[in-house]
């Protein structure tokens, strides 16, 4: 799954740091995330979205892997 955090982080004048610290992680999990080498939990999703003024299906890409 694909995400636009970056993008939207990057828009916003916003450091990973910063949001990070709006988020209660570490700058890594960010950076991890928008790197797509972890899955942030539901939750996390939804501080993310929230402070990025989006909504989570805006803020993640879905890509159809073939059969569920």
């Amino acid at each position: 799954m694909d995400n636009r955090i970056k993008e939207l982080r990057k828009s916003k004048k916003l450091s990973q740091e910063a949001l990070a610290n709006a988020c209660n992680v570490s700058r890594q999990t960010i950076n991890a995330i928008e790197n797509n080498k972890y899955d942030p939990s539901l939750e996390l999703a939804f501080q993310l979205a929230g402070n990025l003024n989006v909504s989570v299906d805006q803020l993640f890409l879905y890509k159809n892997r073939g059969n569920l």
